[in-house]
């Protein structure tokens, strides 16, 4: 075995000498093969002598004794273009298993090819090198050879405009649905469609306000104000009906404050700026300061108070009597106890901005004012309730302490949001998971009474209540536990980190999952563009010129999801509906996905950022460029949203939002699928 290695060698420098020889054994033929008006792919057809073979890049020299080499390419830098991906082969290698082991090789023919991303509109000349290849039959090998020459491509459209062929190609889209077939949908008028989704949107984030003012009364702010505020009306009114009516309109009042700081705040941001809102990084990690700040101070390590001037002259206001004084009493309320509800109705915002609707925040707040304004007035109208309220005492600090342990580790969501969105890969879903978990078992252990804060008192005795909150703590902690170890967390998605986003994909857990993908010269020639979501099984492009190309060789449709990186349903979708068994194989094999992430922070090319007048702003990311194009082409701005579009862009389903129920979505992929397969 020795003899024969040490013969090839031999043979192999001999004929490297010799560099014209090369010509006898392979003949090598350039060419350059236009993928769209930025892209394109340098074409090496070798034709190989008889009896010779070249090997293929997925060649493996270990498996063959430590023969062969694998061809290498290598291109001059130039600032005309730029490498898209690595150099892959068409069609498939041939299989060679003799006593130094397995080769793969290709016979007659090879065909390479290397991605480029034009960046002139001039003709450029592309220099490189094919290094190293080497030809073997069975009598030996030849070479290895340097192979040296350049390749002259002309000047495409430059990729900055390639951004504006898409709105293009949607627009067209968009005008030639009004008259296309049945399967194809309009995109504007089936668009209209999508407030049933909203509104149910809508519904959620009202309950959700709902439930957080119900939390706010709780908090040692705003509980005791109860008693307080009731007696004043009952006292200071000469009727029962009399004290009734200012209570109603003390109620009102709390309900216009909230909601009116809600519309205002909507209205100074816009709709991206709502989606801004959500992942900009220093608004975020302002948002984290500010919620370690409360959670610490929940925790008593200090008191937060507004300027006390601020308090008092709206206190004089609320004593000029008649309805602006019960107004005022309600805007002093909410100054006093903003303390205590300020985290709550800025995490309130947030969540709600994430929909990029004008309107979702001030349906939040319209919730979280009602669970507020509903006890006064139903207290004021029936004052012998007051009997039976709870005394303020040591609970409340007990509710401090507890919200303060929520706030921490709800700060780690706007860390998170910001991790995602710049791509820092900081804040892994192993770190996240394991915070949570600390801080959730730190809780119940709290609740126990084994843990005292400052101003705590001892827990003689321990309530039911107090014990099934701890209990629900310590059980929420064990559920974590798994979570850091790639198990799924349906209960946080969208919250915590996705599990692809974490140090190794979970890997070494799962020991990676098949994605169904047919490994083809297709596929190599993309794979460096797609990215696995949900549980690692289902592959998606970020770019919709890409995956576009690769649906047209496919021929599948694309599944469009804009969706974002803070959006807790996307999340959801992903991990929960995707993953099913019933979704899964159609996602894998007869759709191409393409993510558009409209809240992603990278910046765009200094030559792509302009004004865009359907925004009303500046398009300087990403984000602006998704999220402007599903403005301009489906007139919403609710994420997640889907459509089944073909390659030219039209439309072959209507869009949905976030859909839960698997039979519901399954019937909304068959129906893309039955559309796209009638217009071939």
């Amino acid at each position: 075995m020795k003899k024969i290695l040490s013969l090839l060698i031999v043979l192999s420098f001999v004929f490297s000498s010799f560099s014209q020889g090369m010509e006898d054994f392979i003949k090598w033929q350039l060419s350059v093969e236009k993928i769209d008006d930025s892209h394109a792919n340098l074409v090496f057809i070798g034709k190989i002598a008889e009896t010779y073979h070249i090997f293929s890049l997925k060649h493996d020299p270990a498996q063959a004794d430590g023969t062969g080499l694998v061809p290498q390419f290598e291109f001059k830098k130039s600032p005309n273009y730029n490498l898209v991906g690595k150099p892959f082969e068409i069609g498939k290698p041939i299989k060679h298993v003799d006593d130094l082991g397995t080769s793969f090789i290709f016979e007659k023919k090879v065909i390479f090819k290397q991605q480029i991303e034009v960046l002139t509109k001039e003709e450029f000349n592309v220099e490189f090198g094919i290094l190293f290849f080497q030809l073997c039959n069975d009598d030996g090998c030849v070479g290895p050879f340097d192979y040296e020459s350049k390749l002259k491509v002309k000047g495409f459209i430059p990729s900055a405009n390639t951004n504006q062929t898409l709105e293009d190609t949607a627009k067209k889209a968009q005008g030639a649905s009004k008259t296309s077939s049945n399967e194809t949908v309009a995109t504007q008028q089936e668009s209209k469609k999508e407030p049933n989704k909203e509104k149910d949107s809508n519904i959620v984030i009202f309950v959700a306000g709902f439930l957080a003012g119900l939390v706010a009364l709780l908090t040692p702010c705003m509980f005791p104000m109860i008693p307080m505020t009731v007696t004043f009306f009952t006292k200071q009114s000469k009727t029962k009906r009399e004290g009734i009516f200012k209570a109603l309109v003390y109620g009102v009042s709390i309900i216009l404050i909230y909601v009116t700081f809600g519309v205002v705040f909507t209205a100074a941001t816009g709709p991206l700026g709502l989606n801004d809102l959500s992942t900009n990084m220093w608004m975020n990690l302002v948002f984290f300061g500010i919620f370690v700040l409360f959670a610490f101070s929940f925790l008593g390590a200090f008191e937060i108070q507004l300027p006390s001037s601020w308090v008092n002259k709206m206190d004089k206001q609320a004593d000029r009597g008649g309805l602006i004084g019960i107004f005022f009493m309600a805007f002093t309320l909410g100054l006093v106890s903003f303390s205590c509800t300020g985290p709550i109705i800025g995490s309130l915002l947030v969540q709600a901005a994430t929909s990029g609707s004008y309107i979702t925040p001030a349906i939040g707040m319209t919730g979280f004012s009602l669970a507020l304004a509903i006890p006064f007035t139903l207290f004021a109208i029936f004052p012998g309730w007051l009997n039976s309220l709870p005394q303020s005492g040591g609970w409340l600090n007990s509710v401090k302490v507890v919200l303060g342990l929520i706030e921490l580790a709800l700060a780690l969501k706007f860390l998170s949001a910001v991790d995602l969105a710049y791509h820092w890969d900081l804040l892994s879903r192993e770190w996240f998971v394991a915070i949570w978990f600390v801080l959730f078992l730190v809780m119940g252990i709290y609740l126990l009474g084994k843990i005292r804060f400052s101003h705590d008192s001892p827990v003689e005795k321990l309530s039911v209540p107090r014990f099934m909150f701890a209990l629900f703590a310590l059980t929420f902690s064990v559920y974590l536990f798994p979570g850091m170890f790639g198990a799924p967390l349906k209960i946080i998605d969208g919250i915590a980190p996705p599990r692809t986003h974490s140090e190794d994909n979970f890997r070494f857990v799962n020991g990676g999952l098949e994605t169904g993908v047919i490994k083809d010269s297709t596929y190599e020639k993309f794979a460096a563009d797609m990215h696995p979501v949900g549980d690692g099984s289902i592959l998606v492009f970020h770019d919709l010129i890409k995956g576009s190309a690769y649906a047209k060789e496919k021929n599948l449709p694309i599944l469009l999801d804009f969706t974002g990186h803070a959006c807790q349903n996307c999340r959801k979708t992903e991990s929960s509906v995707w993953t099913n068994d019933e979704i899964r194989p159609m996602l894998q094999s007869k759709f191409v996905i393409v993510s558009l992430y409209c809240d992603d922070r990278t910046p765009l090319p200094a030559n792509e950022v302009r004004y865009s007048e359907m925004a009303k702003r500046q398009i300087k990311n990403v984000g602006n460029k998704w999220a402007e194009l599903q403005i301009e082409k489906y007139q919403s701005f609710q994420q997640p949203l889907y459509v089944v579009i073909d390659h030219e862009g039209n439309d072959l389903t209507e869009p949905i939002g976030y859909t839960p129920e698997i039979q519901k979505y399954k019937k909304f992929l068959s129906k893309g699928i039955k559309a796209f397969k009638s217009k071939k």
